[in-house]
């Protein structure tokens, strides 16, 4: 491994008297402590709230990926893992951000040159006439090389009820890569769990290919209450008692209404409210103290149209009108990583594609 960054173990030489059964055993211990793995792990862990069972499985797999480097340094039989994986939940879940963990981790135990992520969509890979997807996938792959390439919305890729689609040509230099530079190229699909289990069905060949398939839930109030603490405290804003409990409430409300994007949306809202406390201080004037310039109050929140449309006549949000300071509806969008776009979620159906 040529980064001195990652982890270093010397394969055993066959010849070596000291080699194969019973020879001298691996501090296992020490082996993890010198992979860094840990201290990556735990960085997941301090940027995102819950997803108990997606984290547990990335220790579980960093462990096997350790495990197999100590079995190649002893000379057992060691298979390189298929390390291709299916990240599927709704937006704002972590997908991403997970990836780019994971990134790190390969490249720290060498499995990967480089440790970069790069994300990519449909429109990154397939063209709009004949020759124009090979040289966009071609282009995509060249980047991607030596990392973890991401493809958000994957099944966008497969069109069968468009006859002239472009997109199978994208699949086959997928999956041939997929196959063939497996040692230098790690790929991520990722999706609404629905939608990716009818994308793989009509394509055994990705499905195949996936050795991990790690299912992000939504986020549960309280966990969204703990996401919007760590998002303040980032930013050095703060929520006061009653700002605390109307927050609670309004993220209650939005759960359950159209273009819910679960930390997406806590960051919008966030965004919005700082905008409000913004005007309001301005309207204010004179001397503002630091205290006042970093505490958003509850009616800094409470303006928000949830709450109207609840107050006036109990209509869902999504039209085209403004609230009471001539802000746009909730609608969460894509604040994601370049390349990055989730539709929107809908509850309990999925909703159609935007962009």
């Amino acid at each position: 491994m040529t980064s001195s960054n990652q982890l270093d173990i010397v394969p055993s030489n066959p010849s070596d008297p000291s080699h194969g059964v019973g020879s001298v055993g691996v501090d296992l211990t020490a082996a993890y402590r010198d992979s860094n793995i840990d201290s990556l792990l735990d960085e997941l862990d301090r940027e995102l709230v819950g997803l108990a069972p997606v984290k547990m499985r990335i220790r579980e797999i960093a462990a096997l990926l350790l495990v197999a480097r100590l079995r190649e340094a002893k000379g057992l039989t060691t298979e390189r893992p298929t390390l291709h994986m299916s990240f599927t939940g709704r937006p704002g879940t972590g997908k991403t951000t997970v990836a780019l963990r994971i990134a790190k981790i390969l490249h720290q135990l060498g499995y990967i040159r480089k440790g970069h992520l790069v994300v990519a969509t449909r429109d990154d890979l397939v063209g709009q006439y004949v020759g124009h997807t090979a040289p966009k996938t071609k282009e995509v792959l060249k980047r991607a090389m030596g990392g973890v390439l991401f493809i958000d919305e994957a099944y966008y890729l497969y069109r069968p009820e468009n006859e002239r689609d472009y997109g199978p040509e994208a699949i086959e230099m997928l999956l041939q890569i997929m196959e063939t530079q497996r040692d230098d190229l790690v790929v991520v699909l990722a999706g609404y769990q629905e939608r990716m289990e009818t994308f793989f069905h009509s394509n055994p060949g990705f499905h195949s290919r996936i050795a991990h398939h790690l299912d992000f839930p939504d986020y549960q109030l309280d966990e969204l209450m703990a996401i919007g603490d760590l998002m303040l405290g980032q930013q050095q804003y703060a929520l006061d008692a009653d700002a605390r409990r109307v927050f609670a409430q309004y993220l209650e409300r939005r759960m359950h209404q159209p273009h819910f994007a679960n930390a997406r949306s806590v960051r919008n809202a966030i965004d919005r409210a700082k905008l409000r406390q913004a005007n309001r201080l301005v309207r204010q004037g004179g001397t503002v103290a630091r205290d006042e310039l970093a505490r958003i109050d509850a009616e800094d929140i409470r303006q928000s149209r949830v709450f109207a449309e609840e107050e006036s006549a109990g209509r869902r949000v999504g039209g085209s009108r403004s609230d009471s300071n001539g802000h746009a509806p909730e609608r969460d969008v894509a604040k994601g990583p370049p390349g990055t776009v989730d539709p929107p979620a809908r509850r309990p159906a999925d909703p159609p594609r935007s962009r």
